[in-house]
């Protein structure tokens, strides 16, 4: 019998992983997609079938260790947001050719419009670049059925599912019918025929390869006759419409009663070219409605055998970047505006900044005297992460910010080229995630950096979940190499301000590699803590 929640989409993907009979989650936090692990941390259903639930180093590990569980049969779930799908690439696209056994599905969630990440890049492309059949759903319930759906579709053609979220179908809420779990797989290794593929080596991997580009062809097969993929007819063929996830719910909002032209909604991909061409054949011209980029869009170019308008993101009816609204699409109908209401005047914009109290701050103001004051020709290369913070007023501490752990590779960098002092920050979450083979770069050449791990004994950003690190930076920084002499801790507070600027003077003035960890556990997860013992 169904029941009826109230979820995010993140939750519905959970849930819906959760009920297909999941063994183990594997994910390293980031928005959008962090909810989709903390919802199955404390779901009931976890502690009761013993299914895996612990945070990984980063999403690299994290894809592996679900490939890992997949090869033993049991149904496996990675979740990261869409730069994370850059760092478990290798993994990613190499899994497609081992293929998988139990179930395996990879959420990544996209966020266009940039508001919590560093660009705008769409996880749809690696999908097609993998060979991987992807999954995009407009729905709260669609979220829960279809990540059902995808660990059947795994297992059907053994290879892993992509499913794409973003950010506003990830972070908001609807009703959602569910039903009852299914049983977990029992274990149950790759039969005879299929185990070769786990080997990739390159004769193993040419006869795979091809069944790849054979199994590619029947899932476009699979996603024309998919109850995710649907197309609607209507009287008005001046135009068809293409809407893609989210992009059919925005579309939907301005044709309440029904829409008067055809519409094509895409869930499923790789992109069901028999019904693009039969949209195609009966519409004057096309509109693309797509969250992201113009991946579709681009695709109807090289697709449609006759030259057809082709109207989105890349002939301007769509804004180029950020996300869809229902009034951008609107007007790419050609509709009229609806009544804008402007906001109350006494809302006042507050930018973002580093929390009262934060030892960021005390690393900062002590970095920024020491550098400005006695350093001016000296950088500061900093990282991911709430620090990142450090580059606004009152601080301006910090020159670079790029990916994960690039603060120690591109310190190391800079100094390689005569740069002194040359300043690395990065947080405690983000060094295990990918600092440490930075540092171990600088140790081998013995470069001339200064690296500040800025420690509050959490993965601060997202939210406050465990770091893989804890109480173990000054074990780590030294089973790599870096001269235990030049491997201190302090407290950052402003009783110790004058001690961690001789600290940094002392290590700029080092020739060699040195680590200062600043160690302040978050005020956040500190008041959490605090009122969890009350």
């Amino acid at each position: 019998m169904s029941k009826r929640e109230l979820l995010l989409g993140d939750e519905a993907l959970a849930l819906g992983a959760l009920h297909a009979g999941l063994s183990g989650v594997y994910a390293y936090p980031g928005t959008p997609s962090t909810e989709i692990t903390e919802y199955i941390q404390t779901h009931p259903l976890t502690a009761e079938r013993g299914i895996h639930c612990t945070w990984s180093s980063n999403e690299k590990t994290a894809m592996e260790e679900a490939l890992g569980m997949s090869f033993a049969g049991k149904r496996a779930l990675v979740c990261m947001k869409h730069v994370g799908m850059n760092v478990a690439a290798d993994a990613f696209v190499n899994a497609a050719m081992t293929g998988a056994n139990g179930g395996l599905v990879v959420v990544a969630a996209d966020d266009p419009s940039m508001h919590s990440s560093q660009n705008e890049q769409d996880s749809r492309f690696y999908g097609k670049f993998a060979l991987v059949p992807t999954l995009e759903p407009s729905t709260q319930q669609e979220t829960y059925e279809m990540v059902q759906y995808a660990f059947e579709l795994s297992e059907r053609y053994r290879i892993p599912v992509l499913m794409r979220l973003t950010t506003r179908m990830a972070h908001s809420r609807a009703v959602v019918e569910v039903n009852e779990p299914q049983p977990q797989n029992p274990l149950a290794h790759p039969d005879t025929e299929q185990a070769r593929q786990w080997v990739l080596m390159p004769g193993n991997s040419r006869v795979r390869y091809k069944t790849l580009l054979g199994d590619w062809a029947r899932l476009e097969g699979e996603a024309a006759a998919s109850r995710f993929n649907t197309y609607k007819d209507a009287a008005d063929r001046s135009l068809g419409i293409i809407a893609c996830g989210i992009g059919y719910n925005y579309l939907m909002e301005n044709y309440p009663d029904g829409c008067p032209h055809p519409v094509l909604k895409i869930a499923q991909y790789p992109l069901p070219a028999t019904l693009v061409r039969r949209m195609a054949a009966a519409c004057d011209a096309l509109l693309v409605i797509e969250e992201g980029q113009p991946v579709v869009e681009e695709a109807l170019r090289g697709l449609l055998p006759t030259p057809l308008p082709i109207r989105g993101r890349l002939s301007g009816e769509l804004p180029r970047t950020g996300e869809l609204t229902p009034d951008c699409v609107r007007a790419a109908l050609g509709m009229e505006a609806l009544e804008a209401h402007d906001p109350s005047p006494v809302v006042a914009p507050r930018p973002p900044a580093l929390c009262q109290g934060c030892g960021h701050r005390d690393m900062y103001t002590a970095l920024t005297e020491v550098i400005r004051e006695e350093f001016p020709a000296g950088k500061v290369f900093s990282d991911i992460g709430c620090y990142t913070l450090g580059w606004l007023a009152p601080f301006h501490a910090i020159d670079t910010c790029v990916d994960m752990g690039a603060s120690i590779t591109m310190a190391k960098g800079a100094a390689d080229a005569g740069q002194h002092p040359a300043v690395a920050v990065i947080g405690d979450s983000t060094f295990t995630h990918s600092g440490m083979t930075g540092l171990l770069d600088a140790v081998n050449e013995g470069a001339n950096i200064t690296v500040i791990i800025s420690d509050n004994l959490t993965t601060g950003m997202t939210g406050g979940q465990d770091s893989a690190g804890t109480g173990r930076l000054e074990q780590i920084c030294a089973g790599i190499g870096v001269d235990p002499a030049h491997i201190r801790t302090v407290v950052p507070l402003p009783k110790n301000r004058e001690e961690l600027k001789r600290m940094i003077r002392e290590e700029i003035a080092y020739r060699g590699v040195s680590v200062i960890i600043p160690r302040r556990e978050c005020i956040q997860t500190a008041k959490r803590h605090a009122a969890a013992k009350k």
